[in-house]
């Protein structure tokens, strides 16, 4: 019995100290609400002339975001999608110009309780929508000199260029550096171009971006459009013609291929010189009408190979196989048999590089819209809008 009234006091010493005596019991604590999630939107309720390729987002702050819908004011709905922590949703289709747009969404809190957000915000309303597009073709195969060109059917302004380039992306496949040139406006517009620090290396596959979407041009200008291109760099063929030696030599894939005997520019006069420098092979014609009065006319060339826009082609010229190998006659072109240039004529492609040597006039700018490779890396450099 003793002992039996001994464990009773034991038992009960331990309910009055886990009772904390004082009494009233046990005592149990709720688990407080969890706080109300917060949803903030950017652009901001009310916003105007919102740029519209600026990213419409959506952001739960302590939560988690459902139910967003952003519709501009006919209902058409905007398609986005949320980031997979489920704390921000942001659009994926696009915004159109000029368009009040709604959003809604709700926050939702540990608890399951949902906080709305509501606003609107209206885009800009262009002056001009401005294409942008690629002088090449798509799926076109170039030369290793060959330079990627943006035109514009309208003026950039200055402090937008920066902005341009920003939006344009060049991704190759094998190690190529390049930048990105502003040339001087031509008859439709701006213009901008990429060059490589060397020459491409052959067999690359290029893919360019130029997201120029809603891009602000200055002047309540934007960009139109969304290009892309693709092109393959084909095999290296470099020309060197010599004016000194009066020889073309060409060269493939680092081996020489062919040395044809040539006559350049005679030097008599400035605008009979064929100018120093690398040229671009930019197009050419079996047969082609030239004139460069005052000295000739309407004069019909074969096998025809343009490598700048100030008139100088690599052609047949029957008429100076005489003076080919030894001498200089000629307006600024390279001529060569037309045997010889037949055989040249089969392997040209836009952007081979041709690179003359020996005369004391260099290619500028004054030559034409491709003297890219007229200029050093240093000097391409400086023409970029993000120096």
């Amino acid at each position: 019995m003793v002992g039996a009234v001994r464990a009773g006091l034991v038992v009960a010493a331990a309910l009055v100290v886990a009772g904390c005596s004082g009494g009233g019991g046990l005592s149990i604590s709720a688990t407080p609400p969890a706080p109300a999630a917060k949803l903030a939107a950017a652009p901001a309720n009310g916003a105007k002339d919102v740029t519209v390729n600026t990213p419409v987002t959506l952001t739960a702050d302590g939560g988690t975001i459902k139910d967003v819908k952003l519709v501009d004011a006919t209902g058409k709905a905007v398609e986005g999608k949320p980031a997979a922590d489920g704390k921000t949703w942001t659009n994926t289709g696009k915004l159109d110009f000029g368009q009040t747009y709604t959003y809604d969404g709700n926050a939702v809190n540990a608890d399951g309780k949902a906080t709305p957000l509501h606003g609107s915000f209206t885009t800009v309303a262009p002056g001009n929508l401005v294409r942008g597009s690629f002088d090449l073709n798509d799926g076109a195969t170039v030369g290793v000199a060959a330079p990627i060109i943006v035109n514009f059917a309208g003026h950039v302004d200055e402090k937008a260029r920066a902005a341009v380039e920003k939006a344009l992306t060049v991704h190759s496949d094998q190690p190529n550096t390049g930048a990105w040139g502003w040339l001087p406006d031509g008859p439709g517009g701006s213009r901008v171009h990429y060059r490589t620090k060397e020459y491409w290396k052959a067999g690359s596959k290029i893919n360019v971006a130029a997201n120029l979407y809603g891009v602000p041009l200055g002047n309540n200008n934007y960009g139109k459009s969304d290009v892309t291109l693709d092109f393959t760099v084909g095999r290296s063929q470099i020309v060197r013609a010599d004016v000194n030696s009066h020889q073309m030599t060409v060269i493939r894939d680092g081996a020489t291929v062919a040395t044809y005997q040539a006559s350049m520019g005679s030097g008599a006069s400035q605008d009979r010189v064929t100018r120093s420098g690398t040229h671009i092979v930019t197009e050419k014609w079996q047969d082609k009408d030239m004139s460069n009065p005052p000295y000739y006319e309407h004069a019909h060339e074969r096998w025809a190979v343009r490598i700048s826009n100030n008139g100088e082609f690599i052609h047949a010229n029957p008429n100076t196989v005489g003076e080919q190998g030894n001498s200089n006659v000629t307006h600024g072109c390279i001529n060569l048999s037309t045997e010889d240039a037949q055989a040249y004529f089969g392997t040209a492609i836009f952007g081979d590089p041709v690179e003359v040597t020996g005369s004391d006039v260099a290619l500028s700018a004054a030559d034409g819209d491709l003297y890219d490779w007229a200029m050093s890396w240093e000097a391409w450099q400086g023409l970029s809008a993000q120096r």
